[in-house]
């Protein structure tokens, strides 16, 4: 008999696994796809941006642990935060290093050598991994699979990830059944993604090309950084950065984000500029020549309606150029998820209070955070702290 099943191959499943070999129980991980972690190591492949060299309670207040009901949360990442996880990646034999960002990176920068050293401690642990074994619900008590396994551990936890990305494994296949059960959950949102604009005939020309230096400002933030233009719209970090903000203002008619494309100039200082005579020079020359604003700057310039006439208005137009947004690209390409399990189904071990013995970790929980580190130290702490709750009430129950 299996003592402890994890529903979930992900870095919340796996740490989860960890945690309960580490205290003595068998373990079985039960991963749906032909693989494991595959979302894990496409964030591999930008880098694999492990954590960020923030404090605890700044990384905790960015996964929204300050919500009501979050304590676990805040529980899981004071337990385990940056340094942390920094820590367990290097007893790995993965070195890591800060880049300028305060972005915390394996120096091999990829995913797959920490991956196989922590897949070869889970296996030396005694950890059993079984890939293509989707659970599909509870059933008198039963972990029940597609396959027709039927499982009843001392223990069990589910992390399934959220609704993004639905081809490498998150795909919110879990809802229906936890649904079933009457468990409460907030319906998922995209989080960290794109938006639709509708771009005039003349953008296509800057598909793909990036947007910087920029300043983007959407009620009370004013965030300096960079952006894509896509086919669709925009994406890209910035965007990411205040997707969350723009998807909750974002009605049927849109949401508007303010553009300053020349971040290092004061508008007066445009506005003289401007100032000087053109001579034979067309205004779009005398533009460029004058404000040093790149192609596709221009383009978004003029995207924002006809362009003043006074080099005052031009200026402030340059400084807060609008870009209309027409809505957020679907959860299935965003970077992550917001919504899954409300808080008030679980308790402070992250044991669901319908289910004892029954845990949940990563982001099937209704948390959010921005790139840059966040969403993997969160699913790692909830993992971590699920494992061990789960370990110590499997040794209750037995003994």
């Amino acid at each position: 008999m299996t003592d402890a099943l994890i529903a979930g191959a992900g870095p919340a499943g796996l740490m989860a696994a960890e945690r309960l070999a580490a205290a003595g129980l068998s373990v079985l991980v039960a991963e749906a796809k032909p693989s494991v972690a595959r979302k894990f190591l496409m964030a591999g492949k930008s880098g694999l941006n492990l954590t960020r060299e923030d404090s605890a309670e700044d990384v905790a207040r960015l996964c929204g642990a300050d919500a009501p009901g979050a304590q676990a949360l805040r529980a899981a990442l004071a337990a385990f935060g940056p340094a942390e996880v920094r820590a367990w990646a290097e007893a790995l034999g993965q070195p890591m290093f800060t880049g300028s960002s305060r972005r915390v990176y394996p120096v091999a920068m990829k995913a797959s050598p920490l991956l196989r050293a922590w897949l070869k401690r889970l296996t030396d642990a005694g950890v059993t991994l079984r890939t293509r074994m989707r659970w599909t619900g509870l059933e008198d008590g039963a972990h029940v699979f597609a396959d027709g396994t039927r499982l009843r551990p001392k223990v069990a936890v589910l992390a399934f990830g959220g609704g993004s990305w639905p081809r490498l494994g998150s795909d919110a296949g879990w809802t229906g059944a936890l649904d079933a059960t009457g468990v409460p959950r907030a319906p998922f949102r995209p989080a960290n993604m794109g938006f639709d604009v509708a771009w005039s005939p003349h953008m296509e020309r800057h598909f793909g090309a990036p947007v910087k230096p920029v300043a983007l400002s959407f009620g009370a933030t004013r965030l300096r950084g960079e952006f894509v233009i896509s086919r669709a719209g925009v994406e890209g970090s910035a965007i990411y950065a205040l997707s969350a903000a723009l998807r909750d203002a974002c009605g049927p008619e849109g949401v508007t984000l303010t553009l300053d494309l020349a971040p290092d100039r004061a508008a007066e200082a445009l506005a003289a500029a401007l100032s000087r005579p053109r001579g034979k020079a067309s205004l779009s020359n005398h533009l460029r020549k004058v404000t040093g604003l790149s192609p596709v700057a221009l383009a978004l310039l003029r995207e924002a309606g006809a362009l003043p006439e006074t080099p005052g208005a031009l200026a402030a137009r340059i400084k807060a150029t609008p870009l209309h947004l027409a809505r957020p690209r679907p959860l299935e390409e965003a970077i992550s998820s917001a919504g899954g399990l409300r808080w008030e189904a679980l308790d402070d071990t992250l044991m669901l209070r319908a289910h004892p013995g029954l845990f949940c970790a990563g982001e099937m929980l209704d948390w959010e955070a921005p790139t840059g580190g966040y969403l993997l130290t969160a699913c790692l702490a909830t993992g971590r702290l699920a494992g061990e709750a789960a370990a110590r009430f499997a040794t209750r129950a037995g003994s």
